[in-house]
């Protein structure tokens, strides 16, 4: 929330000094704030959707919203901010931008009150992350790194756009300031490019971390009923809800009641131990029963001559 008003405002002043001051820089920078101000809107969505319980059609829930709405958010970055901010960039190295004394003034202002306003949502994003538990726990959700990235972003961009305004007025080169643009125009771009690549591999089932997944292999096999764990799948079904997929073989001798039992107390194990990994599936075998039920004299077969 505090993202999203920064940028709506911050928008209406960049595009007013980027007309009045006729800047491709500022305008690029105006272009970007609007994204940005389309992207907490998809976030919002994403927090909100993302929060519904499992029903008939969606029996594991809608955690993956925050992913697909992510996955819009990072679009929205390289159509409207990247694309937008090339475009300023060529056409004043094609045709020139002419800012007088008023421009240049009326630019610089909008650019440092938009650098302050920035920088303090940014700050608040980056409290907001050490609040979760810091850069690895935190960054987690999505939507909050989404607008780290995006705010992080915006105060390396509006430098750069008051840089090549800086330096526009001072040479009398245009060619600093739509240098400026095509900076920005590539770091938007970038930076929609990593936000995207990581929405996309949540969206079509990212395991969990390696770490994690050895924590769930190790709890496993320390089960004096498991004979060996013989595969362990992990998929991230939301912020806090993991699928996990267990083959085992258990012991010899159980009987079929006291499997029941073991998987019902490893799975409450695994839940109470790893609280996010909230669906949790074993496939029970027990190897040396399995072979003698196989076994040409369990099944009948005779052979002959």
């Amino acid at each position: 929330m505090v993202a999203l008003m920064a940028n709506l405002v911050i928008a209406v002043a960049k595009a007013v000094g980027g007309v009045v001051a006729h800047s491709p820089a500022l305008l690029s920078e105006a272009a970007h704030s609007v994204a940005d101000s389309f992207n907490e809107v998809f976030l919002l969505a994403a927090l909100r959707r993302s929060r519904r319980p499992p029903d008939r059609r969606h029996p594991f829930g809608y955690g993956k919203e925050r992913f697909f709405w992510s996955l819009l958010a990072a679009v929205g970055i390289f159509v409207m901010g990247g694309c937008f901010s090339f475009f300023q960039g060529v056409e004043a190295l094609r045709n020139g931008a002419h800012e007088d004394f008023l421009g240049y003034t009326v630019g610089l202002i909008v650019l440092g009150v938009a650098l302050l306003a920035e920088g303090a949502s940014l700050l608040r994003a980056v409290h907001q992350v050490r609040k979760q538990g810091g850069v690895g726990s935190g960054l987690r959700d999505p939507a909050l790194r989404t607008v780290v990235a995006e705010d992080g972003t915006a105060v390396l961009g509006v430098t750069l756009a008051m840089i090549g305004m800086a330096l526009h007025w001072i040479t009398g080169q245009v060619v600093w300031e739509a240098s400026a643009s095509l900076a920005i125009g590539a770091l938007l771009v970038y930076v929609a490019y990593r936000l995207g690549r990581d929405a996309r591999d949540q969206l079509i089932g990212e395991a969990a971390d390696p770490e994690l997944s050895g924590r769930i292999g190790a709890l496993l096999r320390a089960q004096p009923e498991i004979d060996s764990v013989e595969a362990l799948l992990t998929m991230k079904m939301g912020l806090d809800s993991m699928l996990v997929a267990a083959r085992i073989d258990l012991a010899p001798g159980l009987d079929s009641e006291r499997v029941e039992e073991v998987a019902v107390r490893i799975k409450r194990s695994i839940a109470r131990t790893f609280p996010e990994t909230d669906q949790i599936f074993l496939d029970v075998t027990d190897r040396p029963a399995q072979e003698a039920r196989e076994s040409p004299a369990a099944t009948g077969e005779r052979g002959g001559a």
